[in-house]
């Protein structure tokens, strides 16, 4: 298979360009970073899991008319999306007050909200992606007033259907941060999910426990991190056989 072009590489994933046009090809590493990439290592088939995940869950919200990016998995590391202008805004929606919020507003961890909260954040490593209001957003033109509102649904009904999905296996979702882009098909443009929707992503905590199942394990430097992407997938019914021995990604992409 012939090499195909980078067209960006984050942290936790590489873009290829696509086999049509309008496609990209997403590649899942298995790089962790935290705290604005000030912490970095590796956890070892991160990326594979992610991968089955995020499609899990993309395909889930795609049945029920929430509108993404994702077209399938093409293997266990890629999936073929569909090329977006990304919005530079990140939007939170919190359930259970956890991470920055605790530390913010000195509310305790694991305190239930009185109802689910939406928060914005403006995309930007540099400035340690910064909280920001609908004024700023609307202000400095990184979207539109309908396109905010279009985020703010979305993100309350992928909460309704993640929140479901996840009690179903015994998981609490105290909350997650996605982001959303342009999706352009001839004079119609059309806000859609894009990125991944996984442990990098999410917090998830054990129902019965408490038990954190996410990347909070890395960030706090806590034993069972790759255990614990394992323990989602396998409530979710995708763990993939044979288990992290067949996590290695192609030799194409290295």
């Amino acid at each position: 298979m012939a090499r195909r072009r980078k067209v960006y590489e984050g942290k936790a994933k590489i873009l290829f360009e696509g086999p049509e046009p309008g496609t990209l090809v997403q590649y899942f590493k298995d790089d962790a970073t935290a705290f604005n990439n000030e912490k970095k290592g590796v956890i070892t088939g991160k990326g594979v899991l992610n991968n089955r995940i995020s499609e899990y869950i993309m395909l889930r919200l795609n049945e029920v008319g929430i509108p993404t990016h994702f077209v399938r998995r093409l293997n266990m590391r890629e999936q073929l999306i569909r090329e977006v202008e990304i919005i530079p805004v990140e939007l939170i929606v919190r359930n259970i007050a956890a991470g920055s919020m605790t530390k913010r507003l000195g509310i305790p961890e694991g305190t239930a909200l009185p109802r689910s909260i939406v928060e914005f954040c403006y995309k930007s490593d540099e400035l340690g992606d910064p909280l920001v209001t609908e004024e700023h957003i609307t202000a400095f033109g990184w979207a539109t007033p309908p396109e905010i509102d279009d985020m703010m649904a979305l993100g309350l009904r992928i909460n309704d259907v993640l929140f479901g999905l996840f009690a179903g296996v015994g998981i609490r979702l105290v909350d997650f941060k996605i982001e959303f882009g342009r999706l352009y098909n001839e004079e119609e443009v059309r806000t859609v999910l894009a990125d991944e929707i996984s442990p990098d992503s999410c917090r998830l905590w054990d129902s019965g426990s408490n038990e954190k199942l996410d990347k909070d394990r890395f960030r706090q430097d806590m034993s069972g991190v790759a255990e614990a992407y394992q323990e989602v997938a396998r409530r979710l019914g995708i763990l993939p056989e044979g288990g992290p021995r067949d996590m290695k990604g192609p030799a194409v992409m290295q």
